[in-house]
């Protein structure tokens, strides 16, 4: 949803949740998530919107706008810094305020600004010493006094130690609420610690999230949503947030008819989304062999014999997860492998290739550098020989990734002929692919996050766990084990009980833009199956608002999407901040050939500031701006210099 940078259809996804919501009976949906990411390979990535604060913010904002639209609530998650899986119940997060401030509270901020969710979920982890759900600064100044947060403040399952202190904290409710806890509550305002003000005050809030929802309204849950609707909108926007990172000579889209060769399992198998509590029971999904048979293709026998004798002779590797094995162990099935006959078999009877690489994830730990973010032994074998024997009979090799986070493609992305980032698209995933394959949707995602040539490239990497496990699950979810409070500080674990932001704001392509490193693909990037002409932009500031205004011509020969994206330099600043930030953005509605739009795009002044550390507030640079409009980060077509007042 983050690719398709297209807040109206995320809309209509959030208004289709929130009325499934409301149908089967359920008052409040535990997301969206906005944490920020921090690096690849965390975990839970897949369910978060971007590297960038203001991308995430507008992303939340519509997603919470469409959920809470019918009446039922929303849990804006995971407040704040749940940046890595890795002992989340333990860690702490040692960062400045002015990083805490600018780039991991900010796309909070802005869904409270513009969608004011029912109530918001603390993390697991500690800030700066202290846990998030028992801190005041956190969820009392900044959540409530400084934005105006009307709402309810719970805890994650099983999150902090302290209940009195969560509850005089500002958090409301404790989740899922335990006999400890209860007794703890009790013995604090028995001993005078915790104040009858503080629980009426919790407890106002308990009841207003009650009193308002759709239970107490009389509302009937009446288990009749128009699953067939919402499949279409699941399966429209997973088209439009598919990247097209590659296509020489035009090749794609195919013509409907062809043989394809479908390689790799997850062809066979298409992952709908990744673990953890972020998944979703889907009644049914769609594998890219069914949405390529579907949208009119042949799938080549002699692949798919190959596939059907790997599965076959690997059973257990294909079988799911079920219970709690579900939640916490990604269903990731064994590749398969080819020999080069078998390939040049293949290549001979197929008009195209179509080589899928898969990639699961979810909560409870993080992804591994090594047969993870990197492409397999295997799977690097399997491209080689596939690209090798499909290019020898001058035939075109297209790689679909169907992944749920950032992968290596550096390396080897000179190989096939088109890569189609595809990522987890839902229920519909396999037909949301075809639909791009085939030409029936024009590609118009953009990539949310940068996609580097190593992984150590992030400045970030030098402060992130390595290994992935997560040495206290059952702890966590249990509330019980919790050796690291009870360690001596000197035997704690860097990036386990703790880990220093020492990167700053320098996140994602803000960070590869000051370093002056290059990038695989650059944050914002994406491909089309036409062209597009950005014209001269205008800005005019009036209100304590910028005013951006800009035109899109499509200039090639199909009808097409195009999401323009607006950054901000501050010309000469005076302080450390980065060469440039994402301010603005705006997507074009279908554009036929030779077709104009303008698009307005509005900036407040207040998002140009930057945090002073030493006076503790939000501050503006008079002076000179430079305003850019790019397809990407590093694309950029246009800019214009505003200047702001003292």
């Amino acid at each position: 949803m983050g690719s398709t940078w297209n807040q109206d259809l995320v809309y209509e996804v959030g208004e289709a949740m929130g009325n499934e919501a409301l149908e089967y009976g359920v008052d409040v949906v535990l997301g969206p998530g906005a944490n920020i990411h921090r690096h690849p390979l965390c975990g839970r990535n897949f369910e978060y919107y971007s590297e960038d604060p203001l991308l995430t913010g507008l992303m939340g904002a519509a997603m919470v706008n469409g959920i809470e639209s019918n009446g039922v609530g929303t849990a804006l998650k995971h407040y704040v810094a749940n940046n890595q899986e890795t002992e989340r119940g333990l860690n702490d997060v040692i960062i400045s305020e002015r990083a805490l401030r600018e780039i991991y509270l900010k796309g909070f901020e802005l869904v409270v600004d513009q969608a004011q969710p029912w109530t918001i979920m603390s993390s697991y982890n500690k800030v700066n010493g202290t846990y998030t759900s028992e801190s005041k600064y956190l969820l009392t100044d900044i959540l409530r006094d400084d934005w105006g947060f009307e709402g309810l403040v719970m805890t994650d399952w099983f999150g902090g130690r302290d209940a009195a202190a969560q509850v005089r904290a500002g958090n409301d409710l404790l989740e899922p609420g335990t006999k400890r806890q209860w007794d703890a509550l009790t013995e604090a305002y028995e001993e005078g610690t915790l104040s009858l003000e503080t629980i009426d005050r919790s407890a106002g809030r308990l009841l207003s999230l009650v009193l308002q929802s759709p239970k107490m309204q009389n509302t009937p849950a009446r288990n009749q949503p128009d699953l067939q609707a919402h499949a279409a909108i699941t399966r429209r926007t997973a088209t439009e947030g598919m990247v097209l990172l590659k296509n020489t000579d035009g090749l794609l889209p195919l013509a409907s008819g062809q043989e394809v060769a479908l390689l790799g399992v997850t062809a066979y198998n298409f992952i709908a989304g990744g673990s953890g509590s972020g998944d979703v029971n889907e009644a049914y999904s769609v594998s890219l062999e069914e949405g390529l048979t579907q949208a009119g293709f042949t799938v080549n026998e002699t692949a798919h014999d190959i596939y059907r004798a790997h599965r076959a002779a690997n059973e257990e590797g294909f079988q799911k997860p079920e219970g709690t094995g579900a939640l916490f162990t990604p269903f990731s099935p064994p590749e398969m492998q080819f020999t080069a006959d078998q390939l040049a078999d293949i290549a001979a009877s197929a008009q195209v290739g179509i080589l899928t690489l898969g990639r699961n994830a979810g909560e409870g730990g993080d992804r591994k550098e090594v047969d993870d973010f990197l492409l397999s032994d295997v799977e690097q074998e399997m491209l080689k020989l596939s690209t090798e024997a499909f290019h020898a009979v001058g035939k075109p090799l297209v790689v679909v990734m169907n992944i749920g986070g950032v992968i290596e493609t550096a390396s080897w992305k000179d190989l096939p002929d088109a890569i189609l980032l595809a990522w987890q698209g839902g229920q519909e995933g396999g037909n949301s692919v075809a639909d791009i394959l085939v030409g029936n949707e024009n590609p118009s995602g953009k990539l949310p996050m940068t996609f580097p040539i190593q992984l150590a490239d992030h400045a970030s990497h030098a402060n992130f766990p390595e290994g992935g496990e997560n040495l206290t699950t059952m702890g966590l979810m249990t509330g019980f084990l919790f050796p690291a409070d009870e360690r001596p500080e000197e035997e704690k674990m860097r990036n386990r009980d703790y880990t220093h932001y020492d990167e700053g704001v320098y996140v994602g392509y803000r960070h590869f833009d000051k370093a002056a490193l290059e990038v695989s693909y650059p944050f914002g990037f994406g491909l089309s199956y036409t062209q597009f002409a950005y014209s001269e932009p205008e800005a005019v500031n009036e209100n304590d608002t910028i005013t951006v205004t800009a035109s899109v011509t499509n200039t090639g020969q199909r009808a097409g999407k195009e999401a323009i994206q607006v950054y901000v330099e501050k010309v000469g600043s005076a302080i450390d901040r980065p060469l440039q930030e994402l301010k603005a953005f705006a997507k074009t509605q279908l554009l036929e050939p030779a077709a104009t739009e303008q698009l307005t795009m509005q900036i407040p002044i207040r998002q140009l500031a930057y945090w002073d550390e030493e006076g503790a507030q939000w501050v503006i640079e008079p002076g000179a701006y430079r305003v850019k409009i790019g397809a990407s980060s590093r694309d950029i077509r246009a800019e214009i210099e505003i200047e702001i007042e003292p």
